[in-house]
């Protein structure tokens, strides 16, 4: 079997440290595996220490180049995520291991614009919770999907990990295992509650996951029934087939529901932190892309109360 090369071998000293000192899920352990496995292929360097300003400047117009499978390019939030990883584990060689390596704030990103957020309007949100058929099962569970991504604002790896437990129906709350594995608690509206309560009712079997597939077969399997678990591609084409099915042309995925959660409540009158808190954001930073949405009111504010 062929060695590992020493830049390999830091790699999976870095993956290593991520689960046991980071406490990373195994999603975002896989997601930096993947990533820094692209830099091998595109800027095969033997030695952390290779790794140099050339080495940088020439990886960055490979990402320029390179194709996916179905050969699109990658889109600029993509490679920057990719030289973030790069600059997140040469910070890891640096601090942990003390080694002499590029400097990782020398990485620089790609401009970016200001970055703009897809939201439903409430025409086509109300299009698209009443399109799945609530007479079957499949049909009152994708109701429950929809309710739940807008009621909540979670992300799809979010609501792919629950369980039946995790559903408090007396406080009609959530507890929700976020980025960097945060815990929060997320708030179910009235038409969420009623939406689980059909689909899970409607449920003949006893397994842990609060989505399955193939109902009709897990009626006799016993628990926890983790094979059964609705996957997130899965949960992904269910938005995009009702989307079509009610005819929103702008093609919304579940982060848009996020989106849409996050704006519903700004232009409500909810403030930014509340926000914040509730979407799992790290930093205030991030929620604040949300805030285009209240400048159409602050306009109407200003015109009708300034004096002049």
């Amino acid at each position: 079997m062929k060695a590992l090369s020493p830049f390999a071998q830091a790699i999976d000293r870095y993956l290593t440290y991520l689960q046991t000192e980071e406490n990373k899920s195994p999603l975002t352990v896989e997601n930096y595996q993947q990533s820094l496995s692209l830099f091998t292929l595109l800027s095969p360097v033997r030695r952390p220490e290779d790794i140099a300003k050339g080495t940088v400047r020439t990886y960055k117009q490979k990402l320029h180049e390179f194709r996916t499978r179905t050969d699109k390019e990658l889109s600029l939030r993509s490679r920057n995520h990719h030289l973030t990883v790069l600059r997140a584990f040469l910070r890891y060689l640096l601090r942990e291991e003390e080694r002499d390596v590029y400097p990782p704030d020398r990485v620089t990103r790609f401009k970016e614009e200001q970055r703009k957020v897809k939201v439903l309007t409430a025409e086509e949100l109300e299009r698209l919770l009443r399109a799945p058929d609530t007479e079957t099962v499949e049909g009152k569970r994708d109701r429950a999907i929809l309710e739940l991504f807008f009621s909540t604002g979670m992300r799809l790896s979010e609501l792919w990990s629950l369980n039946r437990k995790d559903v408090n129906f007396n406080t009609r709350e959530i507890s929700v295992r976020g980025k960097r594995r945060k815990l929060r608690v997320v708030f179910l509206s009235d038409a969420a509650v009623e939406a689980l309560k059909a689909y899970l009712t409607a449920r003949q079997d006893h397994l842990d996951p609060l989505f399955i597939r193939n109902p009709e077969r897990a009626m006799n399997i016993l628990p926890p029934g983790e094979q059964f678990r609705l996957s997130r591609a899965g949960i992904y084409f269910i938005v995009k087939k009702y989307a079509l099915k009610a005819g929103i042309v702008t093609d919304p995925s579940p982060h848009t529901l996020r989106h849409s959660f996050a704006t519903d409540l700004l232009r409500n009158g909810a403030d930014l932190r509340s926000v914040q808190e509730m979407l799992g954001h790290k930093d205030l930073s991030t929620t604040q892309i949300y805030t285009h949405v209240t400048n159409p009111q602050l306009k109407e504010v200003h015109r009708k109360f300034h004096r002049r």
